[in-house]
């Protein structure tokens, strides 16, 4: 678990750096932005976006992910079926992977309508806005408070989700993730309002993600984040640039 969210932080840490360098470039080449570009969709831009996600979600997951662990080695001790904790996170990327897609295609959209950039900057402050003040009403549905009391519960979910034998298991890793979208799709979806490649921003968000589903006081911080998130909303609106680089 450790060497797959190292290896996701590593990955995202490069493309970002590669993608710093290919902007400093095109200024110093050509003096002008690529906005005018056209825009393309490709599987290599829904792996990145899996990669990234992937790096910001896999710490907050790990009460699930090691408790899942325990059961099946204490069943392997006892000679019993197990599972190894790798089909449970498959079904878990199975989750991620089609909301990466999603994403893609939602950068590809608001690349061809001119609100983000060839180099995954916000071109609007108040697209920007409007995805700080969706996010940060959001915080405060029911439905974001259900999806994080399954995250940040993990005997809550085996409770009530659990599944004997592989495919069990990768059902059971495809339901929490898809729990851990509910919960954080909202907050992951800000990279768009900024800058999708801003390590920053990755780093920041990272911490919020986190902080909501191990933290304890889980209600205090969703309302805190939702505070936060509607006040950076008016800023962006009212204050011009924004928190946009």
């Amino acid at each position: 678990m450790a060497l797959v969210a190292t290896l996701a932080g590593a990955f995202t840490v490069h493309q970002a750096m590669l993608m710093d360098g290919m902007e400093a470039a095109m200024w110093r080449d050509m003096n002008m932005s690529m906005n005018g570009m056209e825009p393309s969709w490709t599987l290599a831009d829904a792996l990145l976006l899996l990669v990234m996600w992937s790096a910001m979600m896999v710490p907050g997951a790990s009460p699930m992910i090691a408790a899942f662990a325990t059961i099946n080695r204490r069943r392997r001790a006892r000679s019993a079926l197990y599972v190894p904790t790798a089909v449970f996170l498959l079904g878990y990327l199975i989750a991620w992977t089609g909301f990466s897609v999603l994403a893609t295609a939602l950068q590809w959209l608001l690349q061809m309508t001119g609100l983000l950039t060839t180099m995954m900057q916000s071109a609007s402050r108040y697209w920007s806005a409007a995805l700080f003040f969706a996010a940060g009403v959001y915080q405060f549905s029911p439905l974001k408070e259900r999806c994080l009391t399954y995250c940040r519960s993990p005997d809550g979910f085996i409770l009530s989700e659990w599944r004997d034998g592989n495919l069990g298991a990768v059902v059971m890793g495809l339901r929490h993730g898809l729990f851990c979208i509910g919960c954080c799709a909202g907050l992951m979806l800000l990279l768009f309002a900024v800058a999708v490649m801003d390590l920053r921003w990755v780093a920041a968000l990272t911490a919020l993600v986190t902080a909501e589903k191990l933290l304890p006081r889980p209600t205090i911080w969703r309302i805190a984040i939702g505070v936060g998130l509607l006040a950076a909303g008016c800023f962006t609106w009212f204050g011009g640039r924004g928190l946009a680089p």
